[in-house]
């Protein structure tokens, strides 16, 4: 009996080495205000300031943004704890930390990983076309900007988008080459407040704005503030609520990083005596925050001077009808927008960061390689591929009819697979795994293994049992287009 203790002692002592080594060749954060502030720059991204907004509008102001919270308190919360106990416990990125739960399960974490991989091919496309408005709004360029047609003249070109895209990818390959702390943390540390004081303020300036249009009708700011938060049932259906609900579960899927690997290696990097339910509470936080700041931000301005046509312009809200509004506020409008789009490239870095670093933390333990190799590898085939996605609106365009009944292109193609597909389908495994195979117990024992308080337990077991699987599956089947076939019938 002695024996056979001693031997899970010598076990545990020597995954406690591995782990410990493991983490000391990949980096990790100094502390939990690293951690906090690099998980909350990967929250924080164009999910935010670019979806949210539009999905908001799209989606029945108050309608979506109730839905959004409730999710965010409960399935956020549930895959957030998942991902970010799983790595710290395991010291590995996601292929290796399911594998380490159970040998058999390893097939989820090469779907975790497909996730990042197939993400980071448009990142820095979409991150070169708000740096492209950075720029222009720098040389005073913003009435150019509000044009018509200059955002389709743009991103079709074979030149420009493939530059600004390459750009955006050099910097981030940069970042992430320098390390966890000499590159993720420190970046940051110092990008993320200002970020946040930004955003802010921006927010205040929006609520106070007041226009009147060529045929005399006046709107306000606050106006535009009771369109974004209330509820409007119009046209609601069951199939709609459906749509709505996948489209907050895939707003949060891309804003608070999960499902996609990207915590899992985060986690990875945590020390052990930080408090990740403090952690948790705090990433949960400041990302639904900057969300709904980001709406409160956008949505008022673009009323006030575009009305309710102007909402509803889909994701090109951000590169057609803000600078638009940004236009119609004068020579304000110019400060404003600057100020706006570097926000917006800020966001836009800190998640394209953890995107890339995801990536080459896995290939690094895959391939056993160091992170200054791993990190130029994978920089110059990303680059290779930004290339070739932003020529997807020019060179290599084409369409094709997605399962959800959109139509796509390159880019497009890329973000319904790894958002709409694969992120519902790895929530509705790792729920699996985590709630009936492995027990929740194992991310339970992980977070409470500082000594500190677990608040949330309860209902972290139970969502993660019986709430997440279920919903999950269904979102799954709406994402894929096969609850469609049965509304059909």
């Amino acid at each position: 009996m002695s024996d056979s203790k001693e031997t899970v002692v010598s076990n545990e002592g020597n995954e406690n080495n591995t782990n410990q080594s493991t983490h000391k060749s990949k980096g990790g954060f100094s502390g939990q205000i690293g951690f906090v502030l690099a998980a909350a720059g990967s929250a924080v991204g164009v999910g935010n300031l670019w979806r949210f907004p539009y999905l908001a509008a799209k989606d029945g102001g108050g309608v979506f943004i109730f839905i959004y919270l409730v999710l965010v308190v409960t399935f956020g919360f549930t895959l957030l704890t998942s991902d970010i106990a799983l790595g710290r416990k395991t010291g590995k990125s996601s292929i290796y930390a399911y594998a380490e739960l159970n040998k058999k399960w390893k097939f989820l974490g090469v779907l975790t990983f497909i996730v990042p991989v197939l993400i980071m091919t448009y990142y820095a496309v979409i991150g070169g076309w708000i740096t492209k408005y950075m720029v222009v709004f720098m040389r005073g360029q913003h009435k150019a900007a509000a044009g018509d047609s200059f955002f389709t003249d743009f991103i079709t070109s074979p030149v420009s988008p493939v530059i600004f895209g390459l750009l955006f990818m050099v910097i981030t390959t940069i970042i992430v080459y320098n390390g966890v702390q000499g590159g993720i943390e420190r970046c940051s540390r110092f990008i993320m407040p200002i970020l946040l004081l930004l955003i802010i303020g921006i927010s205040i300036y929006s609520l106070t704005l007041k226009h009147t249009d060529d045929n005399g009708v006046t709107r306000t700011g606050m106006e535009g503030l009771l369109v974004y938060l209330k509820p409007d049932f119009t046209g609601m259906t069951v199939k709609r609520f459906f749509q709505i609900l996948l489209d907050a579960m895939s707003q949060l899927f891309f804003s608070l990083s999960v499902s996609m690997g990207i915590m899992i290696t985060y986690g990875s990097y945590v020390k052990k005596d930080v408090n990740l339910n403090k952690s948790i509470n705090q990433i949960e936080f400041f990302d639904t925050g900057v969300a709904l700041l980001a709406g409160l931000m956008i949505i008022p301005a673009v009323y006030c001077f575009s009305g309710i046509d102007g909402m509803n312009a889909g994701p090109s809200l951000m590169f057609i009808s803000l600078p638009k509004t940004f236009s119609a506020m004068g020579r304000i409008g110019q400060f404003v927008g600057l100020l706006f789009f570097i926000m917006a490239v800020f966001a836009a870095l800190t998640s394209c960061i953890s995107v890339l670093e995801t990536v080459v933390a896995n290939c690094m333990e895959i391939f056993h390689t160091s992170r200054k190799k791993t990190t130029l590898i994978a920089g110059i085939f990303y680059g290779g591929m930004t290339a070739v996605v932003a020529l997807g609106y020019s060179i290599f365009y084409f369409e094709v009819k997605l399962p959800n009944g959109s139509v796509g292109t390159l880019l497009d193609i890329m973000d319904y697979i790894s958002n709409s597909f694969l992120m519902p389908l790895i929530s509705l495994l790792s729920s699996i795994l985590i709630g009936w195979i492995v027990g929740p117990k194992v991310i339970v024992d992980e977070v409470e293994s500082t000594g500190d308080k677990f608040t949330r337990k309860h209902l972290f077991v139970f969502m993660i049992k019986y709430v997440v699987p279920v919903i999950m599956f269904v979102l799954f089947l709406v994402s894929t287009g096969i609850l469609d076939l049965f509304f059909k019938k």
